[in-house]
């Protein structure tokens, strides 16, 4: 089994007690660890995977809360750093009765976002690493930058790079700066994961097919275009395999998206040449990413809520 790193943030959640409630009338909190790179990773553990998180936390409780849950979960901690300069990052969280949301961030800055590349000077990577990240921590702040050694890294090494955009335009100063970073690191992607309700904002293009067109332009390897309850469209190869969606009753879909990806590369992980893959098996890892974020639908929590692989398998849909 090959090792996924992840790289960006980790954070406290702090869900709603109450449903269908906006964010300003929420009366009371339950903190959950989150952010999506160590969703990712604790999804590619808690599969039966190898797992690493390169990021940063604050000296505070916390920090020693996300560190423990990392290790409770199996997730190599040895590129997860601490700073005094600022505090972990938090989220504030209100939930629709649909289970989608509305979130309230405090990282001004935050420690995620003090991660330096000099702190990555000993990280090596091998030509069977694979490296996740998103677009939250590409803010100019030094994190960006320590991003770009880990991906210089992982080029010179000839692992596999995966970049999940996750746009979240309410932690960008300018929509435009947010769209400009991501189309800068759209070519560093092996594989490309985007979502259905990001793909406009990132090509700047209305129609569906002219944005994926536009995308299959930067060369990834493997496109994947996740439509959340509808299914995802994998672009492999020049050809294009879809995956059914699978009806449930979602709760939360907090982390929906990064299950799906980290599943993906939990399967990826688990093949000596994912490149040389069949098309239909690369439908088949669609079918199973699509079972685990369904599955971490119906439950709340975000990272809370990831499933173990027998708790995949015993799905019924």
């Amino acid at each position: 089994m090959r090792r996924v790193y992840t790289i960006g943030e980790i954070l406290i959640d702090f869900f709603p007690s109450e449903i269908g409630v906006p964010l300003k009338e929420v009366h009371g909190f339950t903190k959950q660890p989150g952010g999506a790179p160590a969703n990712v990773a604790v999804t590619v553990s808690r599969l039966g995977g190898n797992a690493s998180f390169i990021g940063k936390v604050g000296q505070d409780a916390f920090g020693d809360y996300l560190t423990d849950v990392l290790k409770q979960n199996q997730v190599d901690t040895r590129h997860l750093f601490r700073t005094a300069e600022a505090n972990t990052a938090l989220a504030f969280v209100s939930l629709q009765e649909n289970g989608e949301r509305e979130f309230s961030f405090y990282r001004n800055p935050s420690a995620d976002m003090l991660l330096d590349k000099e702190e990555l000077n000993e990280l090596v990577f091998t030509a069977a690493d694979i490296l996740h990240f998103c677009s939250v921590d590409l803010i100019e702040a030094p994190v960006k930058y320590a991003h770009l050694a880990a991906l210089e890294k992982m080029q010179q090494a000839g692992g596999t790079i995966v970049f999940d955009p996750n746009v979240r335009l309410n932690l960008w100063p300018d929509p435009e700066m947010l769209k400009q970073t991501i189309q800068q690191f759209l070519p560093y992607a092996d594989i490309l994961k985007i979502s259905d309700d990001e793909l406009a904002f990132i090509t700047g293009m209305d129609s569906e097919a002219d944005g994926l067109a536009a995308l299959l332009k930067t060369e990834p390897k493997l496109l994947i275009f996740t439509k959340g309850s509808k299914g995802a469209d994998l672009y492999f190869k020049g050809e294009k395999a879809s995956v059914e969606g699978i009806s449930v009753k979602a709760v939360d879909t907090t982390g929906a998206g990064d299950s799906f990806i980290g599943a993906f590369l939990y399967q990826i992980a688990g093949k000596d040449a994912w490149e040389e893959c069949s098309l239909d098996e690369i439908r088949e890892m669609g079918t199973f990413a699509n079972r685990v974020a369904a599955l971490v639908t119906t439950r709340p929590g975000g990272m809370q809520s990831i499933p173990t692989l027998q708790e995949v398998l015993s799905l019924e849909v």
